[in-house]
């Protein structure tokens, strides 16, 4: 059973556990995300970082483990607590049969969001959409549907973020207009988010913690911008790197 959330705590995660079999995906992994954080979930493929998210979000069950979200446990009240949640990732596009307000209006609709038309009118221009209110989502670009996945993400004003990739697609300007939105999302109320990246360049100017998965664990965690230094590499991309290469050298190498 988890213990009441501190009060700046968005996200508890205790004990995660996933198996497939007698395969496991997910071993014993435990974090918080804090309200005004954004936290680097990184690893190699086969980490465990979309299972991880997706266990989060209810997708898939833990086979062990226990997940609170803004005080609510999932087990518990689920709806309640993937209310305060949305997410956002370039393997999650919106139906391309629907107009982009389409889209936003349903996605607003589930989550309950209040004055909706102005809320959505209010993405739109956030994230530089209006042009395409009456577009179907299926022909937008790439880049613009990454746009749009973040706009739903952001419709209900969600005290747990998870973006996974969030920038794909982007292009360098575009993806540095993001990231700085999400910071100022981040900054403001009492929000959180959870964010996974291979782009070591983003997550060190983005991420105010990291946490390495190796071998669905937590192997590392700290500043991003400090890691590498603590643990003999140059760059984060180095420490990435041999962590994916040689996870246990990294592990014994700990300070």
């Amino acid at each position: 059973m988890l213990t009441p959330l501190a009060p700046q705590q968005v996200l508890s995660v205790r004990g995660l556990r996933k198996m497939y079999g007698a395969n496991v995906a997910v071993d014993d992994v435990s974090f918080d995300v804090n309200s005004n954080e954004i936290v680097g979930l990184l690893g190699p493929n086969g980490a465990g970082k979309t299972t991880t998210i997706n266990m989060v979000l209810g997708v898939l069950e833990p086979s062990a483990g226990d997940i609170a979200i803004a005080g609510v446990e999932l087990a518990r009240d689920r709806s309640v607590a993937l209310g305060s949640t949305n997410f956002a990732a370039v393997y999650a596009q919106l139906p391309g049969n629907l107009t982009l307000y389409q889209n936003l209006r349903v996605f607003g609709l589930i989550y309950g969001v209040k004055n909706l038309s102005a809320r959505i009118d209010e993405v739109l221009d956030e994230f530089d959409l209006a042009t395409f209110r009456d577009t179907k989502c299926g022909v937008l670009s790439s880049g613009e549907q990454t746009r749009v996945s973040l706009a739903k993400a952001m419709l209900n004003r969600p005290r747990l973020l998870l973006l996974d990739e969030p920038t794909a697609s982007l292009d360098p300007s575009t993806a540095q207009d993001v990231r700085a939105r999400i910071r100022e999302f981040a900054a403001r109320g009492s929000s959180g988010v959870l964010w996974t990246s291979h782009n070591m360049y983003e997550v060190q100017e983005v991420c105010d913690r990291v946490l390495f998965l190796s071998r669905g664990k937590i192997l590392l965690e700290g500043d991003p911008r400090r890691l590498p230094e603590e643990h003999g590499k140059a760059s984060l991309e180095d420490l990435f790197i041999a962590i994916a290469r040689e996870p246990l050298s990294v592990e014994t190498s700990q300070p």
